[in-house]
């Protein structure tokens, strides 16, 4: 049902909202993934070589990227959202970043924006990943809440008239460090571009 609902948005057929396991709720940001959203060029700035778009739904990074001359690939595993990005001219695969992915470990640089670092509800797990992917010199560019938000770990679902899909558990804000994550930095941004971190490899990368 959460790919059901995620997808009637995209199409503009429904406006689900996230349910929080305390019962509050908030719109879900989709416009956001289908149009330029502020804080963009900062992340695409920081691409400099063939680039893995993580999560990239419709793909708004992914299409920007290549039309920047940049080799970009995105992955998601939402089979509406990969029509899309690929209507929009983006180079995209119907994947889930857990299975086998191409160019693994050789990727200049790895993308998690729009709250992607909460794919599979572990960060340090798909930090891991990421570093397997990028080559000996790349960087992850991840888009995280300010520096002293607080890790926040919690059931949601989504909601729309009387639907709604089965919850899932995973960060739905993170901060720029986390005791559960990697403690190696890596280059990160807010969605105003107002602040950033080093371009270190994940922890667990090979030297």
């Amino acid at each position: 049902m959460i790919g059901e609902l995620y997808e009637h948005a995209l199409a503009g057929w429904a406006r689900p909202e996230v349910e929080h396991a305390d019962g509050s709720r908030r719109p879900l940001p989709v416009e956001g993934w289908l149009h330029e959203s502020p804080g963009d060029k900062s992340i695409l700035d920081r691409c400099e070589g063939p680039t893995l778009d993580i999560g990239s739904g419709p793909g708004r990074l992914t299409v920007a990227l290549a039309e920047r001359g940049i080799p970009a690939l995105g992955i998601d595993i939402t089979p509406y959202a990969v029509d899309l990005a690929r209507s929009s001219g983006a180079l995209v695969m119907l994947r889930d970043v857990f299975d086998r992915v191409p160019g693994t470990g050789r990727w200049t640089a790895v993308l998690l924006a729009d709250g992607n670092i909460g794919i599979g509800g572990d960060p340090a797990a798909l930090l891991r990943r990421v570093a397997q992917l990028l080559a000996p010199q790349g960087r992850a560019i991840v888009e995280l809440e300010p520096p002293g938000s607080p890790l926040r770990r919690e059931h949601v679902r989504l909601c729309h008239g009387g639907s709604a899909s089965a919850w899932s558990r995973g960060p739905t804000s993170a901060p720029i460090t986390s005791p559960t994550w990697p403690t190696t930095p890596v280059s990160a941004r807010s969605r105003s571009g107002r602040w950033t971190d080093g371009g270190s490899r994940p922890s667990g990368a090979r030297k």
